[in-house]
């Protein structure tokens, strides 16, 4: 490789170039998720909104699938990019494209062939079962295409084309956008028509990022020919890769049990732990996204075994992201009332929520220290700690913290878990990174597929 990738005289600047539009693409995303949830619910028809709501989980595993080789797949590229490794590049990108392929399909045929025992399973009744089977049909059918969009939105970032990626998913988010009204309402296609134009926007993204790779990539390759990888490449790519997916699941069972303690509190008390979690992923999404953004330069950097300037890197994160963290907590603990007030004007509801995000918020300090080193550890393809925080912070840390909490304090024991959880997790964190990168010990490995 005759070209540096990235410019490594200036870190911070070149960590901003890569984060700042993950960050972005981030945001759309969950813009454009509360505007499909708006258009769908415009419709005034609760058993179409609870259909479409049932099939959350589809789309969750779908995207855990397409995490394991995108965000394993990356990974590896990062650190195979630092090694000057061009052939192991192109063979591991073919491989993480038609695996994707293969793995969408493999997962559309059952789906589709036992649809109705399926969606029973997640909660569809005669009222929901005909609206969800609509929506779910189309996404199951598009499974290869919605997996394969994570894989190149990765890739192009380990080349340093962060804003790249960023174009190709927000414009699939537009366009979803634009087809919303007019496939829901417009042509009266309701829950088939927001998972078609859900799918359609995923084509957009796939197309659009794949001609950016074939004309714009000096590296990557979906040439069959190249599509295989040794073992040890294989256990990397799924080792991280895993870790990251299990992180998707992880929060989705989080909520199913903060929802059942909060049960014998009232519906009230749901409905504002609700509403605070979005808030909250606003704050969540930008620390995450910043996280994110660095794991191509972390990567590369460790690959090319340069110890001083990725524990610099590593420095300035934390402490740009902590501080950041800092300032979006203090503004949520201020606007706490008004944000909720915000989403629902009943004064029950209200307070209930407010000291919630001000919970919510006290953690993110914590949250901010677990996401960046969690990003770390995939990049630099250390497996074991990567997949104990994947099951950390809202995973096996957070339910034991949420029992003993809730066994000390009850409803206020259910309030502040999750801030008690990135405490312990953000320790957790810290401790596994010092074992990992000690002070005087080498950051590099011979190779970097170990």
């Amino acid at each position: 490789m005759e070209q540096q990738v990235f410019d490594l005289d200036h870190l911070p600047r070149t960590y901003f170039k890569m984060a700042l539009p993950v960050m972005t693409g981030m945001i759309v995303t969950l813009i454009y998720n509360l505007a499909d949830t708006f258009f769908i619910a415009q419709t005034g028809n609760t058993s179409l909104v609870a259909g479409v709501s049932l099939c959350s989980p589809v789309f969750t595993a779908l995207m855990a699938f397409g995490n394991i080789y995108g965000q394993g797949g990356s990974s590896l590229i990062s650190r195979m990019l630092g090694g000057e490794d061009a052939d192991g590049i192109r063979r591991v990108s073919s491989f993480c494209f038609y695996v994707a392929i293969v793995t969408g399909i493999v997962l559309a045929v059952p789906l589709l062939l036992f649809r109705g025992p399926f969606l029973r399973l997640i909660g569809a009744d005669a009222d929901t079962l005909p609206y969800a089977a609509e929506y779910f049909s189309v996404l199951a059918a598009g499974a290869p295409i919605i997996i394969l969009s994570f894989i190149h939105s990765n890739l192009l970032r380990c080349e340093g084309m962060a804003t790249t990626s960023m174009v190709g998913t927000a414009g699939g988010a537009v366009l979803n956008i634009i087809l919303d009204p007019i496939l829901i309402s417009v042509l009266g296609w309701g829950a088939r028509g927001a998972a078609v134009a859900t799918v359609i926007g995923y084509v957009f993204s796939d197309v659009f990022l794949l001609i950016m790779l074939k004309r714009r990539s000096r590296f990557l390759s979906v040439r069959p020919r190249d599509c295989h990888v040794a073992g040890g490449e294989l256990k990397q790519i799924l080792g991280v890769g895993v870790a990251a997916a299990i992180t998707n699941l992880t929060q989705s069972v989080s909520l199913v049990v903060v929802n059942h303690f909060l049960l014998p509190y009232g519906s009230g008390k749901i409905a504002a732990m609700g509403i605070v979690l979005k808030i909250n992923m606003i704050a969540q999404l930008i620390l995450v996204g910043l996280s994110f953004g660095g794991v191509p330069l972390f990567g590369y950097l460790y690959g090319a075994r340069d110890q001083k300037r990725l524990k610099e890197l590593i420095r300035f994160c934390m402490l740009f992201l902590c501080g950041l963290a800092a300032v979006i907590s203090a503004a949520l603990f201020a606007a706490a009332p008004a944000m909720m007030r915000g989403f629902i004007n009943v004064d029950s509801i209200v307070a209930d929520g407010a000291v919630m995000l001000r919970w919510q918020a006290a953690g993110n300090v914590f949250a901010a220290v677990v996401l960046l080193l969690s990003c770390v550890f995939q990049a630099t393809g250390k497996m074991i700690p990567s997949f104990l925080l994947s099951v950390s912070r809202q995973g096996v840390i957070f339910l034991v913290v949420l029992a003993a909490a809730v066994a000390l304090a009850g409803y206020m024991g259910v309030v502040a878990a999750q801030a008690a959880a990135d405490l312990v997790s953000a320790a957790l964190a810290a401790g596994l990174y010092v074992r990992c990168f000690p002070a005087s010990g080498r950051t590099g490995e011979p190779s970097p597929h170990a």
